[in-house]
């Protein structure tokens, strides 16, 4: 349960309302309909205290969506590999759903804490989830080397979509990891991406991992 309470219909205002409504129908639409439907739209609800910045990050929202520099499958990755990072079991259900239809398979969404060492990944892919890595850790550490080695792949503008996708995907996950949002059911009884262990920790792949992620199913 979310540590905040949405506030009255009322206080949020006409606009808000309608933001709140055409974004959950745009987050359920990609990703099919969650175990927890009430749970689906927890972050906009968190968002409705603060009418404006709901309606903006509406925008901020549907402009990245219909940005496409970069291809659907680079995105997924960078994304996924954020939310695996931060441990946020709302955006680490949700997401497969999403990247399944753009080309991520099962087997490389649970080989992503060992992507560099995965035959699943080619360069490319292993670049942009080295990029992410780096920018979802604290302190961020995203070495000159790497930036250059991506230009050599990526033009300016893609290199910018990949780095604001990974930023708001941190933004995402920190902001439902503080308010306490779980995960909505998407993935559940499905493979979902595992969570990224601590540094220095052994892999952990049970659903203790992250309360209220559903449990991987293994063939």
């Amino acid at each position: 349960m979310a540590r905040v309470t949405p506030p009255p219909g009322r206080a949020t205002g006409v606009r808000a309302r309608m933001v709140s409504w055409f974004t959950e129908r745009a987050l359920g639409r990609p990703a099919g309909r969650p175990a927890h439907p009430d749970r689906l739209a927890e972050p906009l609800r968190a968002y409705a205290h603060l009418p404006g910045v709901l309606r903006g990050y509406a925008k901020l929202e549907q402009a990245t969506a219909g940005t496409h520099r970069l291809d659907r499958r680079h995105q997924a990755l960078a994304e996924r590999t954020a939310a695996t990072l931060t441990q946020c079991a709302y955006c680490i259900d949700l997401g497969p759903e999403v990247v399944r239809r753009w080309g991520v398979t099962d087997e490389e969404l649970l080989a992503l804490p060992h992507y560099d060492t995965s035959p699943l990944f080619d360069e490319v892919d292993k670049l942009v989830l080295t990029y992410a890595e780096g920018m979802s850790r604290t302190q961020v550490d995203v070495p000159a080397d790497v930036v250059q080695r991506l230009r050599e792949h990526f033009t300016d503008a893609q290199i910018v979509e990949l780095t604001h996708r990974v930023a708001l995907e941190n933004v995402r996950g920190r902001f439902n990891l503080a308010l306490g949002i779980e995960a909505a059911g998407f993935s559940q009884g499905r493979v979902c991406a595992l969570p990224a262990p601590p540094p220095g920790a052994a892999p952990h792949r049970s659903d203790d991992a992250l309360t209220g992620l559903p449990r991987e199913r293994r063939s």
